[in-house]
């Protein structure tokens, strides 16, 4: 189950900085493109921006911070993993998304000083984002919604308090 895990955290390291190359090669050319329209509906689009910060341009400027504690998080995420490995089989597809995008981030930040992002919502304002965002956002939702499940389970499928 290990070797399995690593090779989808690598495939998808390996699609995040492919379309991170398509998105410098095609994209930044052309500055922006349209993706998903539905009537006169723009949904969807690509727009070439380079962040240097973390999650809607937060930390801008703090490369080396969000280096390192991108790197503890994703540490103390991976031991979490191994610790629970027998009572918790399901935290590994969560870590293994949430540890492999934020890789594929870190490869940016070490390598160009900034991250590149390419997928914009038209629909509706909002940040720009990546591949390794998206595994980033999906895995924390995993887990978390494992976790409160989990924590359910625990009290005997006891919610709250039921006011008696």
């Amino acid at each position: 189950m290990v070797i399995f895990l690593l090779l989808i955290g690598a495939l998808f390291i390996v699609i995040d900085q492919a379309l991170k190359y398509w998105a410098v090669t095609v994209l930044m050319p052309v500055g922006s493109m349209d993706f998903i329209k539905i009537g006169g509906l723009d949904i969807l689009g690509f727009y070439y921006t380079q962040n240097d910060g973390a999650a809607f341009s937060s930390f801008s400027g703090a490369r080396y911070f969000l280096i390192i504690v991108n790197i503890i998080l994703m540490a103390g995420l991976i031991i979490f993993a191994f610790r629970s490995k027998g009572k918790h089989k399901f935290i590994n597809i969560p870590v293994t998304l949430i540890v492999s995008g934020g890789l594929g981030n870190i490869i940016d930040r070490i390598r160009l000083g900034y991250v590149i992002d390419y997928l914009e919502v038209r629909l509706f304002n909002f940040a720009i984002f990546n591949f390794a965002d998206i595994c980033v956002v999906v895995g924390a939702f995993l887990l978390a919604f494992y976790t409160i499940v989990s924590d359910v389970k625990a009290r005997g499928g006891d919610l709250g308090d039921k006011g008696d």
